[in-house]
């Protein structure tokens, strides 16, 4: 008769705690210090590893960003207090180059970048993760807030279950071999108040630390600064237009306007409100219109991370729910394969300022489960 199979630990994993090491990414803030405290006092082999993702010296000045001066020390210090080790990797070169430059790219393309997303794709979830296997880890945990359950075809991607906190939609493009290695152990928290009474509970020094914002190397979400630092003369001036050409005012450089932006505008004088319907960069142009010019139906996706049972090329339409933008609900939409990486998506109901750049999350829309998704381009 066969033995009976070891008994799985809170991993998942059919090893003791106590034999299964665990590399925990630590940004310094209270989710991942949480998820380090809580595996630790399960008896698992704790290791945390930060990121040094950009200038150290500058960063010391600037409070809620993650992996930087503050925050990596802040990570170091949950270590100690926890009694295991901890390491500090310099990526700087790595997320310029993954991150950073396309960040500067896109917007000089017109379009509306996520790096958040690129640096788990390309960062956290690529090197990180390597790093952590080199160092012998059975598994790597992230404090992110969404949920991995196992499924009959393997490790599933969920939403979390506090919808406020969830981060699904900069998840997406989380492969199924990386969700095979990857825990997030926070998912399952009905709420951002638990994590912070478990950090109390642990006794961690960042239980009230406030949570970051903005995107980590944009001081105060001042993009255009950034971008005209990265990329000098970025910011040329040009004309405001309507959809016909027809020059209303004058801009500083289509690198401070995105799509569906209303404010800022400085064209009074109007009886209508105009928006930012299109950014032409080769004319150095900023096209503006009506509210009703921002609906979008189809929307071209590429780059698509397939994370369904059956591939993705197996239906001619699969009848999903799709966000395209972080802070906007899943819509009903039909997806249209082209390829094993490119798609139309129909919206069954028109999106308002759906922008090249942004992702497109595909949802199971009767579940929590999330099927990858792909970038929002402008076609051919």
């Amino acid at each position: 008769m066969p033995l009976d199979a070891s008994p799985l630990n809170s991993l998942g994993l059919p090893k003791a705690p106590s034999d299964t090491r665990v590399v925990v990414a630590m940004s310094g803030g209270v989710d991942s210090s949480v998820v380090a405290a809580m595996l630790k006092e399960e008896g698992y082999d704790v290791v945390g590893v930060t990121l040094q993702l950009y200038d150290h010296g500058a960063a010391l000045a600037k409070k809620g960003a993650c992996c930087a001066g503050l925050d990596i020390h802040d990570a170091r210090r949950v270590a100690d207090e926890m009694g295991f080790p901890h390491y500090v990797l310099d990526y700087e070169n790595i997320f310029r180059e993954a991150v950073i430059d396309e960040f500067a790219d896109s917007y000089l393309g017109g379009a509306t970048p996520v790096p958040c997303i690129r640096c788990n794709e390309r960062v956290k979830f690529k090197d990180l993760l390597q790093t952590a296997r080199d160092l012998d880890a059975d598994c790597m945990a992230t404090g992110h807030y969404i949920q991995r359950k196992a499924g009959p075809g393997g490790a599933e991607l969920h939403r979390a279950a506090d919808s406020n906190r969830d981060q699904s939609y900069f998840l997406f493009s989380t492969t199924q071999e990386q969700l095979d290695f990857l825990r997030f152990p926070l998912g399952h928290l009905p709420s951002k108040d638990d994590t912070r009474r478990l950090a109390a509970r642990y006794g961690l020094s960042v239980a009230d630390k406030p949570d970051s914002q903005d995107i980590c190397f944009v001081p105060n979400g001042d993009y255009a600064s950034v971008i005209e630092k990265l990329r000098p003369g970025a910011a040329e001036p040009g004309d405001i237009v309507d959809p016909e050409g027809r020059v209303l005012g004058q801009h500083r450089g289509v690198i401070h306007y995105t799509i569906g932006q209303r404010r800022g505008l400085g064209i009074g004088g109007l009886s209508d409100p105009l928006y930012v319907v299109k950014l032409d960069v080769e004319n150095r142009r900023v096209v503006v219109g009506p509210k009703e010019m921002l609906a979008t139906r189809t929307i071209p996706v590429r780059e698509i991370n397939w994370l369904g049972d059956a591939r993705l090329t197996s239906r001619a339409e699969w009848h999903l729910s799709v966000k395209v933008r972080s802070t906007r609900p899943p819509r009903e939409a039909v997806l249209r394969p082209i390829s094993e990486t490119e798609a139309e998506v129909e919206l069954l109901t028109p999106e308002e300022g759906v922008s090249a750049g942004q992702a497109c999350v595909f949802y199971d829309p009767e579940g929590t489960r999330i099927f990858g998704g792909g970038w929002i381009w402008r076609g051919k």
